[in-house]
């Protein structure tokens, strides 16, 4: 088809030619002055997208590399561990700790909404013998669009008076919904290239507190990529210990000075401002009972995407395929309990006003050749939401 290939599922997202131009450079030597400049550059800089003055371990991995990362290098082998079940990737995060050999121990969730920082403050309460190592969660949940609070996750450990370790994931929050590591007493935060910061996949992070690294020294879980001690150490002289994934780090480093120029604030006030246009859109759409946005709690919408549940009777999987055939455009399936049930929408990264008016358009045209019920004028909707926003600061 003519034209550009709409990407909107919710990472990875689409990389911008800046950070592309960044990447296409030669192959530098990893022990050379040059790469030293470069990495003391992304390693320091890095920590202001996470909320911390602490280091942040870069690894050439996906996500799921990070999660092993933040158990193995603090956990030892049959830890109890407290997660909470915000959907399919912490569902992942809960069987990847059992094949480590950690006991996780699930609170259930419904998918429509984040945690439940009373159900975590309950269970903590009740374990008087301080057996639960860790309390792990997602912050913002991709397969349903449900972003939790983790300021009311940390008061809650705290008024529980528990000493567990605090571990976050924000692989798809990360450079898209703001977060305070320090602040809000985060010993571990999960993170990701391919969504917020900008780049392809390849690269994963574990920003870590003083308390999770003291902890690593005691931990007893088998690791050797994975370990922070030479990373840290190695990181302090801004070299790694093993190849860094150097031409990803290039592009870290322009996406980041892309992050600093439109200002932090800016990124999440601009996420925030599509995702409540699209949450306009969907609203319309669904004004006689149709579709609706998955994510009930309207405290806990996601900045980074938005999962739409179809009406029964309706396979968001053929809709998916309806919208890539005519209009080139590729929308979030819906993963475990909810495929076929939803779409996710996907509007971080490096996005703007008319891509997500192109992106609703898009999809509200597919509801007309897929035969979706839906009432008519949701795209408009949400440029009333955008021109609002627009008209405001001017």
């Amino acid at each position: 088809m003519p034209g550009r290939h709409f990407l909107q599922i919710p990472g990875p997202t689409n990389v911008p030619d800046r950070v592309l131009r960044a990447m296409d450079m030669p192959t530098i030597d990893h022990r050379g002055p040059e790469f030293k400049t470069l990495a003391e550059s992304v390693l320091t800089r890095i920590r202001e997208v996470f909320g911390t003055t602490n280091p942040v371990v870069i690894y050439p991995a996906s996500g799921t590399g990070a999660w092993e990362a933040a158990l193995v290098n603090t956990m030892s082998p049959g830890d109890r561990v407290l997660m909470y079940e915000t959907g399919h990737f912490a569902t992942l995060w809960k069987r990847l700790a059992e094949r480590l050999g950690l006991t996780p121990e699930f609170l259930t969730g419904d998918w429509r909404s984040g945690v439940d920082a009373a159900a975590i403050e309950a269970r903590l309460t009740e374990d008087k013998g301080h057996e639960i190592k860790a309390v792990c969660v997602v912050h913002n949940e991709t397969s349903t669009g449900c972003t939790s609070r983790i300021d009311e996750v940390r008061a809650a450990i705290d008024r529980a008076d528990h000493p567990a370790l605090l571990l976050v994931d924000t692989i798809s929050s990360l450079g898209s919904i703001e977060y305070k590591h320090d602040e809000w007493g985060v010993d571990v935060t999960v993170g990701g290239s391919q969504k917020g910061l900008m780049l392809p996949p390849g690269l994963s992070f574990n920003a870590v507190s003083n308390k999770a690294i003291e902890a690593s020294k005691s931990a007893r879980l088998p690791r050797s990529f994975w370990s922070w001690d030479e990373m840290l150490e190695a990181n302090e002289k801004s070299v790694f210990p093993f190849t860094p994934a150097t031409n990803l780090l290039y592009g870290l480093d322009e996406a980041l000075t892309m992050l600093s120029e439109e200002g932090l604030d800016n990124v999440y006030a601009r996420h925030a401002r599509h995702s409540e246009a699209t949450r306009a859109a969907v609203t319309h759409w669904g004004g006689n009972g149709s579709v609706e946005v998955l994510c009930e709690n309207p405290r806990h919408h996601s900045g980074s995407l938005t999962a739409v549940l179809l009406p029964e009777g309706y396979n968001a999987d053929d809709y998916r395929k309806v919208v890539l055939e005519n209009f080139n455009m590729s929308l979030g399936n819906g993963l475990s309990k909810l495929t076929g049930r939803v779409f996710r929408i996907g509007h971080l990264g490096d996005f703007n006003d008319l891509m997500l008016m192109g992106t609703l358009s898009g999809v509200e045209m597919g509801f007309e050749l897929a035969g979706i019920p839906y009432r008519k004028g949701g795209a408009q909707a949400a440029m009333e939401v955008l021109a609002t926003a627009a008209k405001a600061t001017d």
